[in-house]
């Protein structure tokens, strides 16, 4: 398709895009009763609409918005800085068992999603390596791990067109991780009030004193100098983490930058605990929580929803089954191992959001639920740690273990 026209919004204008899809998806939560009762976070209500709206004026007026992404991988680190400040190691210790549990469910989703992926494309004739396109690569890997794998599946295993495949896939991914993982919570809580689980309702949060991540829209008192101290820490996070990555480059050890800039703010954290310094946690929250819905905002009102039309029917077939197997797995599996409860609840929304999209969709589903039903200490405990660190490092390995498969 021609276009005849672009609109251009610089870093500036951008970032006026993202506040107003905020500040809109927030109104779309209050007047729309169905975004409130599945939970359905604000940024990804609004930008949608937004990336509807985009595909709108390109199909029907042949104007296409073009959106600087500048600013957004610096929130998305900043994000994943917060999260490492927030992870001293006394509460990973009490995350304990628990996190060695939800551990091994993540590893048998992602032999899950491929076995699927593998099965389905050889059955409609696809080469494998779509298969695995359409598995964890894109799905539990996102954008960056579908790039770097698209190349190489190209390169050594002949798949053609497999980036602009991997590029569709994690789109798709990332608009149905942050739409199905507050229907499936919402599900889950019913099913405890109706066998006598105890689940916190909405009263009873509004009397929880709000911790980290868990409840963003609560006012926090924060000061100037907490504020800066807090910068500073992100700052050298992100100069940490940047460093960390550089020197693991074309190493066995090979990170994406946002895992080493979420391992130097434990680091950071834990030795500044030490030394007798108490981190701020509430300038922490805040900064987090802006930080993850500007990204959020900027990153869904900027989705190509056209590139999800270069997808042949065989791949819409994978990806349909991927997400049903995905709620599925968080109902019948994530829930019940992890203990039938309401933390087990929010645990299956976060599972979700980093199942099929990325780790900050996890993250802004489960505030859309704890926002409406009340906290979850152990499951902001988990997700994050196991959804920004852990799993790309088990996605590799079962991606690897696939590819020695001799059908390949």
């Amino acid at each position: 398709m021609e276009i005849t026209r672009e609109l251009a919004f610089g870093t500036y204008g951008t970032l006026v895009c993202a506040t107003l899809v905020l500040l809109l998806g927030r109104k779309l939560v209050e007047w729309l009763s169905p975004l409130r009762t599945y939970s359905i976070p604000e940024p990804v209500a609004a930008g949608l609409l937004v990336a509807l709206g985009t595909l709108t004026l390109r199909e029907f007026a042949d104007i296409e918005l073009k959106f600087d992404t500048a600013l957004q991988a610096p929130l998305m680190l900043a994000f994943f800085a917060t999260i490492g400040l927030s992870a001293n190691l006394a509460s990973l210790k009490a995350g304990g068992r628990r996190l060695v549990l939800f551990l091994g469910i993540v590893a048998a989703m992602l032999v899950m999603q491929n076995a699927i992926g593998l099965s389905l494309a050889t059955a409609m004739g696809l080469p494998p390596g779509v298969g695995l396109l359409g598995g964890s690569i894109t799905l539990a890997g996102g954008h960056g791990t579908g790039a770097a794998w698209g190349e190489t599946l190209t390169e050594r295993y002949g798949v053609q067109s497999a980036l602009e495949i991997a590029m569709a896939c994690a789109t798709f991914g990332l608009v149905l991780g942050g739409l199905l993982g507050g229907p499936v919570a919402r599900y889950l809580v019913s099913r405890l009030g109706r066998t006598g689980g105890s689940a916190p309702g909405v009263d009873a949060a509004k009397d929880t004193a709000p911790e980290g991540f868990e409840q963003p829209h609560t006012v926090r008192l924060i000061t100037a100098q907490a504020l800066i101290e807090t910068v500073a820490m992100i700052a050298i996070c992100l100069l940490g983490g940047e460093i960390l990555a550089r020197a693991l480059s074309g190493t066995a050890f090979e990170l994406p930058t946002f895992v080493c800039v979420l391992f130097t703010g434990v680091v950071v954290r834990n030795v500044l605990s030490l030394v007798g310094y108490e981190v701020f946690e509430r300038s922490l929250s805040v900064l987090g929580n802006v930080s993850l819905s500007l990204f959020l905002a900027m990153a869904l009102m900027a989705l190509r929803l056209w590139d999800l039309s270069t997808l042949a029917l065989p791949i819409v077939v994978i990806l349909v089954v991927q997400a049903v197997a995905m709620a599925a797995f968080a109902i019948f599996v994530t829930f019940r191992v992890m203990g039938r409860n309401y933390d087990a609840a929010v645990l299956a929304a976060g599972h979700c959001g980093f199942g099929l999209g990325a780790t900050p969709t996890a993250i802004a589903n489960m505030q859309a639920v704890t926002e409406r039903f009340g906290p979850s200490h152990i499951a902001f405990l988990i997700v994050p740690m196991v959804g920004a660190f852990f799993i790309d490092i088990l996605n590799a390995l079962v991606i690897k273990g696939f590819l020695s498969l001799p059908m390949f």
